[in-house]
């Protein structure tokens, strides 16, 4: 039993650094990717909205399989399975909070806008200041979803051979011929997802001053 703790263990911290790394990448890059969306530039708006397409029609599972091989048979350039799945959870990701985003702006009033004009503020002074945190409460439940998710999605990592947490987890259940390391892995994915709702709980009650 502690050899297969162990290995769980071993497992659940690659999980934690795929959903950590996906995180770190993908939120900062979904703000660009909306506000492209709703440029007035139809050349940009035009090009975010294919990205958006492809990566929400097609499964996560086969981006993981393309960003992995696609480089070595079109370039010849190869590079290791974990920064394949950090660059495919990162792009896929990104679509999802792009638009979880731009549904937030869009739903702050444009009388706000105009009163922070009427005040001489700028517009970088306007989003930064006024939008921006009042897009944050809005979106945090969402946002909250598509993270747990992100959680549980890290066990495709294992499609080119990343040992995160459910492969760990097969690999001792093959071994042992039993199911039980598989209901464990599920225990340790329970205990996670129950750690960041409680913490996107915590970071709604102290935004909640936001109207």
């Amino acid at each position: 039993m502690s050899k297969l703790l162990e290995a769980m263990l071993r497992g659940s911290l690659v999980s934690l650094s795929v959903f950590a790394l996906t995180l770190l990448f993908a939120l900062p890059l979904a703000l660009p990717i909306a506000l492209g969306k709703m440029s007035r530039n139809r050349l940009v708006s035009g090009l975010v909205n294919l990205y958006l397409l492809v990566m929400r029609g097609t499964p996560l599972i086969l981006q993981l399989i393309f960003v992995y091989f696609a480089p070595y048979y079109l370039l010849g350039v190869s590079y290791d399975r974990f920064t394949a799945v950090i660059i495919a959870f990162a792009v896929n990701y990104a679509a999802y909070f792009a638009e979880i985003y731009r549904g937030g702006i869009e739903a702050i009033p444009k009388g706000q806008y105009e009163a922070a004009k009427v005040l001489g503020f700028t517009k970088r002074q306007t989003f930064f200041r006024i939008v921006l945190p009042q897009v944050v409460k809005r979106i945090l439940p969402a946002t909250g979803n598509e993270v747990i998710t992100l959680v549980k999605d890290t066990a495709l990592a294992q499609t080119i051979g990343v040992a995160e947490l459910f492969r760990a987890a097969q690999n001792a259940s093959a071994r042992q011929f039993s199911t039980m390391p598989i209901f464990i892995a599920g225990v340790f994915y329970f205990v996670m997802n129950w750690a960041v709702s409680a913490g996107f709980l915590k970071l709604e009650k102290k935004l909640s001053y936001y109207r």
